[in-house]
């Protein structure tokens, strides 16, 4: 196709990322997408029309406030719409304009899509819901299924499982006696890999330890003191936290490996097997726990390792393959 047909991509994830707005506000907080079926305003709770939906002018239009009562709202509603219109243009002109492959660029930018949910939830929240690893992990089967890969699917889920629950036993658990990195973290790549396969799914995995510790750096060094003071009393609070046993985590693990968080999505009950209660339906309300400024979300850098390597994981791919050969 031309290269002016960038502006359909473009245009598409613009519109996609209006409605991610909508998914980054209501799944991690357990709101009905249903009820209220239209957007709406979360101060004055008035009903959005459609002036109020448009893609990027809408947001500019009212300088970001409200059309109603004039409440501001954040600019994260028209940066995830640029974001999302850069990605999908990006995927266009790859897939679609220097390659003929539109069917695997429909699972590159559902993928996209969840990524960017990944990346402003989990730095809000520091969570990552369990319905969108689990629907990453069926675009990743789906697209691998669509190209008759199965076996690089399972591969590379197995790959993204075993680094990141790696990670987190023998760095976390047993060299540092604490949590390395969150379970969702876990689930994010075991989904992600089955799309890209054991090779990128390492390299995204090295990508994100990398982005992550020099923004992580940059972080500490900005908030030094404050860093400090916070980071002493985190410590002395984390003495007093009982340790989870290390077969506890092991059982977790292979309840990971196995997909079974996803059954239980649907069978809540599930969880009797391994002598847990369900997670909680959206933010934990009784949850007090308050990030210091040493706490950084991994989920967005690994969802960036993982959006490089969609994007450009043929030449990524290729280059490494000829660097081994060599």
């Amino acid at each position: 196709m031309p290269i002016w047909t960038l502006l359909i991509g473009f245009v598409l994830g613009a519109v996609t990322g209006s409605f991610l707005n909508m998914v980054i506000y209501r799944l991690p907080r357990a709101i009905s997408f249903l009820n209220p079926s239209s957007s709406m305003c979360p101060i004055c709770k008035a009903s959005l029309k459609w002036i109020d939906l448009m893609p990027l002018f809408s947001w500019l239009s009212t300088r970001g406030k409200c059309r109603y009562c004039a409440a501001p709202v954040p600019s994260r509603y028209f940066w995830v719409e640029v974001l999302t219109g850069l990605l999908f243009a990006g995927a266009w002109y790859q897939f679609q304009i220097q390659a003929d492959r539109g069917g695997w660029m429909g699972f590159v930018m559902a993928m996209l899509a969840c990524l960017v949910a990944v990346i402003y939830i989990d730095w809000e929240l520091f969570i990552i819901p369990d319905e969108l690893n689990a629907l990453m992990l069926v675009i990743g089967v789906a697209a691998m299924g669509y190209t008759g890969q199965w076996m690089t699917a399972l591969t590379g889920a197995f790959a993204g499982w075993a680094v990141m629950w790696g990670i987190s036993f023998f760095l976390g658990r047993l060299i540092l006696g604490k949590d390395a990195l969150g379970d969702g973290d876990i689930k994010l790549m075991r989904g992600v890999g089955a799309m890209l396969g054991p090779i990128l799914t390492g390299i995204s995995v090295v990508i994100g330890v990398f982005a992550g510790l020099v923004i992580g750096l940059i972080l500490i060094a900005v908030n030094s003191k404050k860093a400090a003071a916070e980071e002493e009393a985190a410590e002395s609070e984390a003495e007093m936290l009982p340790v989870e046993p290390v077969l506890t985590y092991i059982v977790r693990g292979v309840w990971y490996l196995l997909c079974l968080d996803i059954v239980a999505l649907f069978f809540p009950s599930l969880y009797k097997l391994i002598g847990e209660e369900p997670p909680p339906k959206g933010i934990d309300e009784n949850d007090t726990w308050e990030p210091t400024a040493t706490t950084i979300p991994f989920g967005p850098y690994l969802a960036l390792g993982s959006i490089i390597c969609l994007l450009f994981g043929d030449a990524i791919e290729k280059a490494v393959k000829a660097y081994f050969n060599f």
